[in-house]
C-alpha cells in the first residue's frame, strides 16, 4: 500500500541507494521506489512528486542537501534537457564504476549467474567529441525551423551550438546545412503531419581517414537541381573533408529515421575507415560502431575470447559489414557472416575484397534462419560470435548453438539485460559463462558494451 504522505507535488527528502540502468537515483520512502533524474547513489536531496503509479514514483530533484563526491558541474549548457548525455553529472571514475556494476547486478538478478567475472569496464583517455556518427532531427516549431537532439523522452527538438560528445566537424556540418536550409526555404518536416521535406541531418566520419559524409533525409523523391547544386557547393567549400553526399529518401509516416532509397550527389558512394589494419567501406545504411577507439578494444577483446588457432570454423552472427568477421578471419580457418540487412553484407563483401581476405563468406538473412540451414548442410561452427541489437538473440537461432555445440561463444552486446537473459538460457543447456569485459564505448551515457566469453560444458 502506498504511503498516503506520497502524493503529487508533495516534497521528501530522501537517501539516494541505488541507480537505475539509465541512470536515474533511486531511493525509498517506507520501501517504496522513488526515481529521481540527475540524482546520483549516496545522496541525500529534496525532491518533489510528479508522479505516482502503484508500484513506484518519480520525483523531481529541487536540492541536493548532501552531494555525492562523484558529482561534478556538467560542461554541457543543455544537458538537462537534452536526452544524449544522461551520467554528464558524474565523473569519468564513477561512470565506469556505474557500468561494471550494471553488467554485475544484470548477470546476478536476470541471468542467474553467480560465478561469472565481470571485470572493471575499460574506459577512454580522451572521453569526449569521441562519436563518428550525428543524426539531428529536424522540425518546424511554431514557424521556426530548428534541429538539435531530443529532449529526454520526447521528441522535442533542444537547440545547441555543439555537442560534448559529437565530432567537432559534425556540429560544423549541422550548423551549415541548417542555415542553408533556412535561406533556401525548404520546409521542415512536420511528425504530426507527415508534410515538410527535410526529417534529419547525418554526418559519418572516417575516424583514422578523415572522410566526411553528408546524409538528408527527405521527405520527397527528390530536391530540385538548383538547391541540389548548391548545398554541394556549401558543404565541399566550408568543409574540404566532405568526400560524400547524399539523400535518403524517406516518405514514410514513421519513426525510423532512414528509408530504404538512397541517392548519391555528390562524390564517392563510400567513404572508408580503419579498425587495427582493416579497413572498411561505410555506406548510409551501414552498421559501424559509433566509436571507433573502443571498438579496436572491444574487437581484441573478442579476438582473444574467441581463442583461434587458425583451424576453427567461426559463424558470426549479426556480422553487420563483417567488421567482427574480419577480425576474426586474421587466425581462423573459415568464417562465415550471417546479416539481415542487404546493403550491408554487399558492404561486408567489399571490406573482405578491399583487405584481400578470403577465408569468409556472407550470407544476407536472418541469422536464425540461415544458420539451421547452414547446419543442415553439414556446416558446423567451432567458435560462434554474436553481436545483436539491442533485443538480444532470437530464442530459435540459441537453440541452434545448443544443437550445433560449438566449443566457445563469444557474446557482444550494447544491452547488459538482455545478455544475461541469453546467457542464462544457454548455461541451463549445457554452456557456461566464465568471464564478460565491459567496454564503454558510450562515455557520458548510461550505455555499455560488452564482450562475454561462454564454453561448453564438457560431458
Amino acid at each position: 500500500m502506498v504511503n498516503p504522505d506520497i502524493k503529487k507535488n508533495s516534497n521528501h527528502i530522501i537517501e539516494i541507494t541505488g541507480m537505475t540502468h539509465e541512470g536515474l537515483g533511486v531511493g525509498r520512502i517506507d520501501n517504496f521506489a522513488i526515481f529521481v533524474d540527475g540524482a546520483i547513489k549516496g545522496e541525500l536531496v529534496e525532491i518533489k512528486i510528479i508522479k505516482v503509479s502503484k508500484n513506484y514514483a518519480v520525483g523531481k530533484l529541487m536540492r541536493i542537501l548532501k552531494p555525492s563526491e562523484s558529482r561534478v558541474n556538467p560542461s554541457c549548457p543543455v544537458f538537462k534537457r537534452c536526452g544524449g548525455c544522461s551520467l554528464q553529472h558524474m565523473d569519468y571514475k564513477a561512470q565506469l564504476n556505474f557500468k561494471t556494476e550494471l553488467v554485475r547486478e544484470n548477470m546476478k538478478r536476470i541471468g542467474k549467474l553467480d560465478d561469472v567475472i565481470v571485470h572493471d569496464t575499460i574506459g577512454m583517455e580522451n572521453f569526449m567529441n569521441y562519436r563518428n556518427k550525428a543524426l539531428y532531427p529536424v522540425a518546424a516549431v511554431k514557424g521556426k525551423t530548428v534541429a538539435g537532439f531530443y529532449a529526454k523522452r520526447s521528441h522535442d527538438i533542444i537547440e545547441h551550438d555543439s555537442c560534448d560528445i559529437q565530432d567537432v566537424i559534425s556540429t560544423r556540418i549541422k550548423k551549415i546545412v541548417h542555415k542553408f536550409i533556412v535561406e533556401n526555404g525548404i520546409s521542415a518536416y512536420h511528425e504530426s503531419t507527415g508534410e515538410g521535406t527535410i526529417r534529419h541531418i547525418m554526418t559519418r566520419i572516417g575516424f583514422k581517414t578523415g572522410e566526411v559524409m553528408v546524409v538528408l533525409v527527405i521527405n520527397a523523391d527528390d530536391l530540385p537541381m538548383k538547391v541540389k547544386k548548391r548545398l554541394v557547393e556549401i558543404l565541399t567549400e566550408e568543409v574540404l573533408e566532405v568526400k560524400s553526399i547524399y539523400l535518403n529518401i524517406n516518405k514514410k509516416i514513421t519513426n525510423t529515421i532512414l528509408g530504404d532509397t538512397n541517392k548519391l550527389i555528390y562524390g564517392k558512394e563510400a567513404i572508408s575507415d580503419f579498425i587495427g589494419n582493416l579497413e572498411f567501406r561505410i555506406s548510409p545504411l551501414s552498421f559501424f560502431q559509433v566509436n571507433p577507439v573502443q571498438t579496436e578494444v572491444l574487437y581484441n577483446k573478442a579476438l582473444e575470447y574467441a581463442g583461434l588457432t587458425g583451424n576453427e570454423t567461426v559463424f558470426d552472427l549479426y556480422c553487420g559489414i563483417g567488421t567482427i568477421s574480419l577480425f576474426l578471419s586474421q587466425k581462423a580457418k573459415k568464417v562465415y557472416g550471417v546479416e539481415v540487412v542487404e546493403d550491408a553484407v554487399r558492404d561486408a563483401k567489399e571490406n573482405a575484397r578491399i583487405n584481400g581476405i578470403n577465408n569468409v563468406e556472407f550470407f544476407a538473412g536472418k541469422a536464425e534462419e540461415v544458420v539451421p540451414v547452414i547446419y543442415a548442410q553439414g556446416v558446423r561452427a567451432d567458435v560462434v560470435a554474436v553481436d545483436p541489437p539491442r533485443k538480444g538473440c532470437d530464442q530459435t537461432l540459441l537453440d541452434t548453438l545448443v544443437e550445433m555445440q560449438p566449443e566457445r561463444i563469444v557474446y557482444v552486446s550494447c544491452n547488459p539485460s538482455t545478455l544475461a537473459r541469453d546467457l542464462g538460457y544457454l548455461s541451463e543447456r549445457g554452456y557456461k559463462a566464465h568471464e564478460a569485459q565491459p567496454v564503454d564505448m558510450f562515455p557520458q551515457t548510461h550505455h555499455v558494451e560488452c564482450v562475454t566469453l561462454m564454453s561448453r560444458v564438457k560431458d
